[in-house]
C-alpha cells in the first residue's frame, strides 16, 4: 500500500511539473536570534526586562516574512512588503542599511542578481553563481504534507550579513597572538566587530517539488528548500502555492549602479568604517561601534 501511495505522489508530481508554464509561490518565515552577550559589557550589565525590550525593538530586523516566486529555472525573493510598512511598530534599522532587496536567481543560466539599497542608494549585485557543494544527507522529516531530506554546506561568511556580526574579543586575539595560531576562524569587519570565517548550513528539501531552488541564495538540490539553519537565522517555509491562478511575472531587477558582490562589500566595509569613526570623534562611548 505504501509503494502504491508513493508511487500516485510521484505521478501526480509529474504531472504538475510537466506543465509547460509551471509555477509557484512559498512564503518563508526568517527569524534571528539575539546574542546579546557578544555585545560587551554595558549590555551585560542590563537587566533581563531592559534586553527584553531591546529585543522587541528590533523585532522589524529580526523577524521577517519573504516570499519566492519561482518557475522551473528562475526566481524572485523578496520581503513581504504587506508586512513591513514604514515606521511600524518603532522598529529599528542597522545604520542606514535599509535591506529589504530583491534576489533573482536563475538556475540555468547560472545567473544571481541582487536589487538593493544602502544608505539612500541603489545597487544592482552581480553574483558568481556556481553549484553549491552540498552533502545530502538520509535523514527526512515532514514540513507541512511535504517530506523533505537533510542536506548541509560550509560556506565562507559574507562580511556584510549583520546577522553573523559580533563583538570582537580582544584578549582572545592577543591569546592567539602570543600562541601564534593562524587566527583565520574569524574576520575583521572594523576594529571592534568581527564575523565567523565560515559557517554550516543546514537546509530540508523535498524532492515532490521537483525545482533546484530556496530562500535567498540558496539552490543546487534535486527539490526545492524548504527550511534553512544558518547560525543564528531559521528560514521556514509556511504556505505554498503552485500554479497559481493569477500569472506570476519573473523578471530580472534593473534598478541600481552595477556592482559586484567583491565591489560591493569593499563599499559598506568602507562605510561602516567611517561610520565608527564618526561616532568616536563625537566622544560617545570611546572604542564601541
Amino acid at each position: 500500500m505504501k509503494s502504491i501511495f508513493t508511487f500516485l505522489l510521484a505521478l501526480a508530481a509529474t504531472v504538475t511539473f510537466a506543465q509547460k508554464d509551471f509555477q509557484g509561490k512559498a512564503v518563508y518565515m526568517s527569524k534571528t536570534t539575539l546574542d546579546m552577550s557578544s555585545w560587551g559589557s554595558r549590555m551585560n550589565s542590563m537587566s533581563e526586562a531592559q534586553k527584553k525590550q531591546i529585543a522587541e525593538r528590533m523585532k522589524s530586523m529580526l523577524e521577517k516574512t519573504f516570499i519566492l516566486s519561482f518557475d522551473k529555472t528562475a526566481s524572485i525573493y523578496k520581503e513581504d512588503e504587506k508586512l513591513s510598512a514604514p515606521g511600524a511598530g518603532g522598529g529599528m534599522r542597522w545604520g542606514g542599511m535599509t535591506g529589504g532587496g530583491t534576489k533573482y536567481k536563475n538556475t540555468k543560466d547560472l545567473v544571481a542578481l541582487e536589487s538593493t539599497e544602502f544608505f539612500g542608494k541603489n545597487f544592482l549585485i552581480s553574483d558568481a553563481m556556481e553549484m553549491p557543494q552540498w552533502e545530502l544527507g538520509s535523514e527526512t522529516k515532514k514540513i507541512g504534507e511535504y517530506v523533505c531530506y537533510k542536506a548541509t554546506l560550509t560556506k565562507d561568511v559574507d562580511v556584510t550579513d549583520w546577522r553573523n556580526m559580533r563583538r570582537r574579543n580582544r584578549d582572545n586575539d592577543k591569546k592567539k597572538d602570543d600562541a601564534k595560531k593562524d587566527s583565520t576562524e574569524t574576520v575583521k569587519v572594523t576594529e571592534d566587530i568581527e564575523i565567523p570565517k565560515k559557517i554550516t548550513v543546514t537546509a530540508w528539501y523535498t524532492p515532490q517539488i521537483p525545482v533546484s531552488n530556496g530562500p535567498g541564495e540558496y539552490w543546487g538540490l534535486p527539490g526545492l528548500i524548504l527550511e534553512i539553519n544558518e547560525g543564528r537565522t531559521t528560514i521556514l517555509c509556511t504556505e505554498i502555492v503552485l500554479n497559481p491562478s493569477e500569472k506570476i511575472e519573473i523578471k530580472k531587477p534593473t534598478k541600481g549602479d552595477e556592482v559586484t558582490r567583491k565591489e560591493y562589500v569593499s563599499i559598506i566595509t568602507k562605510k561602516m568604517e567611517e561610520m565608527r569613526q564618526n561616532f568616536r570623534s563625537r566622544g560617545r562611548g570611546r572604542g564601541r561601534f
